[in-house]
């Protein structure tokens, strides 16, 4: 568990009696799912433990008198500092009898189970996570022990992640694999995705040693991320390519696509999208907690854009989507990707984009017209700009564009004269 904390209301004895006497304890929270309750009665003060044994459920155990009025004596009364120590230890105890383990028994699974656990009641995506770890991590660390964790072996298995080929979808029987990677971004690409299954693993390490599972959390600080692994050439289309992809579709996924190139919206914001989010008198649309940043955010729409709610919204009210598929169902996780490789091939678009790709040819176009960073990055409900600059920078950057017109001819008259024509 982690040291001792500090409070100006229940550290001393002269703040404990400034209190009101009341039923229900001041809690302070000294370790992750653990807190230090202090009741103050008419006679005095008394200390509890609670702690979080999952499910949303917490336990409330009575330790010792406070020494407000006599001497701590170790045991039926103690300090501040000593009841956080007793506080503690009956955590690890109660954590024990339920399976978990202590600091240096407890293995790498446990300590997934444990962040599970947690994450689906913090976090979002914990579809994702969760199989980011039963195919990656417990296949090659789940028997671990944490004591036995070494940045060696951290590393080795990272480097085994980079250097495979990535899964395909397919049955766990007969599992599916892409070529091992060859040209240089399809390894940059395999970096990045080792690099992200590794912030899963530091992740859930991390939580166990805050947890008191881990006693050190030296060997995974010391396992660095591949460098310049995420500086992949963002891909946008051109309106040609636009309009020829959209014209491909089929009409229920024409409609999401056009509404992707015009909000900027992200597949599953588009799929969540209910009639009530949308306001045609005010032109925009509402994205709601659910989002990626779990920031909501309205996004206005073009004359284009509203017409094309407008049309969605024929008949539909409240909790109705807006966008369904030609069945009349809603889109699902991953439903679109097939169509949209195939109006890809129909249109000529080569390679295929993905439908995250239509939220970049958004943010490109904006950033080509001139709109500032810092619009965008609102438009796009990013945390800040530094992801949008990270992008979408050198397309708006208007000074690098004016300052090669100030380089002199080194052409003839000749020549001059031909660029010219060539320009217009």
């Amino acid at each position: 568990m982690a040291g001792a904390r500090k409070d100006s209301k229940l550290g001393t004895r002269t703040a404990r009696a400034a209190l009101k006497v009341r039923h229900q304890p001041y809690w302070l929270n000294i370790a992750e799912g653990v807190a230090l309750g202090y009741r103050r009665g008419p006679r005095g003060g008394s200390w509890y433990c609670r702690a979080y044994e999952g499910d949303g459920k917490y336990r409330q155990d009575f330790i010792a008198g406070a020494d407000d009025h006599v001497d701590a004596n170790g045991e039926t009364v103690l300090t501040f500092y000593k009841a956080q120590d007793r506080a503690r230890a009956l955590a690890r105890q109660r954590e024990k009898q339920r399976g978990i383990g202590l600091a240096g028994d407890a293995s790498v699974k446990q300590a997934a189970e444990r962040y599970l656990e947690w994450f689906r009641q913090q976090r979002k995506s914990v579809r994702e996570t969760e199989h980011v770890i039963n195919a990656h991590i417990l296949p090659a660390l789940g028997d671990l022990k944490l004591e036995a964790v070494a940045a060696p072996r951290l590393r080795a298995w990272l480097d085994a992640l980079a250097s495979q080929p990535a899964k395909l979808r397919s049955s766990k029987r007969k599992p599916r694999y892409r070529p091992a990677p060859k040209t240089a971004d399809e390894k940059r690409a395999r970096r990045a995705t080792a690099n992200r299954i590794l912030n899963v693993l530091k992740a859930l390490l991390n939580r166990a040693f805050h947890d008191g599972l881990a006693a050190d959390d030296t060997a995974w600080r010391k396992v660095k991320p591949f460098a310049k692994a995420d500086e992949a050439r963002i891909r946008f289309l051109s309106d040609a390519e636009a309009v020829r992809l959209v014209n491909a579709c089929p009409a229920d996924l024409r409609a999401l696509v056009r509404a992707a190139l015009l909000t900027g919206a992200r597949y599953g914001e588009l799929a969540r999208l209910r009639a009530a989010d949308v306001n045609t008198r005010t032109a925009q649309i509402y994205v709601g907690a659910e989002s990626k940043s779990g920031r909501p955010r309205h996004i206005p729409l073009n004359p284009e854009g509203l017409a094309l709610f407008k049309s969605r919204l024929a008949g539909k009210t409240g909790e109705a989507p807006v966008f369904t598929r030609a069945d009349g169902r809603e889109w699902g996780k991953n439903y679109h990707v097939r169509p949209l490789t195939e109006a890809c091939r129909k249109a000529k678009i080569l390679p295929a984009v993905a439908f995250h790709e239509l939220r970049h040819t958004y943010a490109s176009h904006l950033a080509q017209a001139g709109v500032d960073l810092l619009t965008i990055s609102k438009l796009l409900g990013h945390a800040d700009t530094r992801i949008t600059s990270k992008h979408y920078a050198h397309l708006s950057d208007k000074t690098l564009a004016l300052a090669v017109t100030r380089l002199p001819s080194f052409a003839g008259k000749r020549a001059a004269r031909e660029n010219l024509q060539a320009v217009r």
